[in-house]
């Protein structure tokens, strides 16, 4: 998105998004859920029983839901560059080859959807486990393997010749290059790679221990998943201008670039091995973040077994998800079919990101900066008076009350058409 917004103009605005709108929120949705203990529909019903604002809690399940049937697409695609990057399929490739292994990737019919079903096998095996053996154990273990392999792309992309076009394209601001549309997607970004407004954080929230500190959390949260897509950039821009790439290629700049960049430099078939199984950490714990929403609401609220709710749920997004599968490119089998312009795989992508996300978090932010007793707030947030943190909260309070909200309903209205600038 950086790549085809703008470069360190993207960057900057979406910076500017995640301070403003994304720390905010994701107090506030750390404060629903340990205050409750509950899931996100439970956790509504509980803050504020025999009111509507529980829809928050229903826009965050659908809202999952949406995501999923889209980003384990998209997660195939990067399981199956694995494979292919096992194999060895990089070894001799151009330009031209690389354009057509995306395209019969993406297009199918029949790899899409298996490589989506592999995915979610994946995913709800360590989401049966249960958090601390399934999603604790998976991810402290990843994570730090995450970083490394940045670190190591990171050290051969500032090497190369020309690099420094990549840096000053990721981090020079150019403020004409800032747009409303982009404006908008930034504002998706933050809430996408923050997982808020579909209700992880409320969910992972509820998980908390009384003595977790609330706004150090969020802050630990937001600054280490920044760094480390600032590193990803690190890793991909110098590589890409280093080579005379387009960097605005969108998804081809990951799955048709990255292969051509690393097969042109030392060490490149192990390096692109490497790259790919980065991504695919990554949009494993991603796919069980947001999967994890689901079987909170089915286990607490129905009363299901784990077991059963992640088989439930994986059956149906692996349904549904079909048709974002089919429908990626205009020459993927149901590519010509379109709803509001948008094929399935774009339409499930603007809905989420761009529309209920926003939403959600602009009712979040509405009702804890205006519906809930500011000593409640501060009780919770300080631990029960535990924690010195009065500057803290009494700066997120404010934030939360007249910026997060204002520019929500602002950037909200602008995308609906209602509101011009």
């Amino acid at each position: 998105m950086i790549g085809a917004n703008g470069g360190g103009a993207f960057l900057f605005v979406y910076l500017l998004c995640v301070i403003f709108v994304g720390l905010p929120v994701m107090v506030s949705e750390f404060y629903i859920g340990r205050k409750t203990r509950k899931n996100v529909i439970g956790a509504l019903k509980e803050l504020k029983p025999n009111s509507g604002w529980k829809s928050i809690g229903a826009f965050g399940i659908v809202t999952a839901y949406l995501i999923m049937f889209f980003y384990s697409r998209v997660a195939g695609w990067v399981y199956s560059y694995v494979f292919k990057a096992l194999k060895g399929d990089f070894a001799s490739i151009n330009a031209e080859n690389a354009k057509n292994m995306f395209i019969n990737t993406i297009v199918g019919p029949v790899p899409p959807i298996i490589w989506q079903i592999v995915v979610l096998a994946v995913v709800s095996f360590i989401l049966i486990l249960g958090v601390q053996k399934g999603i604790e154990k998976v991810t402290k273990t990843l994570m730090p393997v995450l970083f490394l392999l940045i670190v190591i792309c990171d050290i051969r992309a500032v090497t190369l010749p020309g690099a420094y076009e990549g840096f000053k394209f990721l981090f020079k601001i150019d403020f004409g290059m800032i747009t409303k549309q982009g404006i908008l997607m930034a504002l998706g970004l933050a809430f996408f790679k923050l997982s808020l407004g579909m209700g992880t954080m409320v969910t992972y929230g509820s998980y908390f221990t009384k003595d977790n500190n609330l706004i150090n959390t969020s802050i630990r949260v937001a600054l280490s998943d920044t760094v480390v897509s600032i590193l990803a950039g690190i890793a991909i821009f110098p590589a890409v201008f280093s080579f005379n790439m387009e960097p605005g290629a969108g998804p081809g700049l990951l799955f048709m670039t990255m292969p051509l960049v690393f097969s042109k430099i030392p060490f490149g078939s192990i390096l692109l091995v490497l790259f790919f199984i980065l991504a695919s950490i990554a949009a494993t714990t991603a796919m069980m973040s947001i999967v994890e929403v689901l079987i909170a609401y089915y286990t607490e609220e129905k009363g299901f077994s784990r077991t059963k709710a992640v088989v439930l749920n994986a059956g149906v997004i692996a349904v549904i998800g079909i048709l974002a599968a089919l429908s990626v490119d205009s020459s993927s089998l149901l590519g010509n079919i379109k709803i509001f312009g948008k094929g399935f795989f774009d339409l499930f992508d603007f809905l989420s990101s761009n529309i209920l996300m926003p939403i959600g978090g602009l009712l979040t932010a509405i009702l804890l900066g205006y519906f809930i007793k500011k000593d409640e707030i501060k009780y919770e947030l300080s631990n029960n008076g535990t924690l010195n943190l009065d500057f803290l909260i009494n700066t997120y309070y404010f934030i939360v009350r007249y910026v997060s909200s204002i520019l929500l309903i602002i950037i909200f209205l602008n995308s609906i058409g209602i509101l011009k600038f």
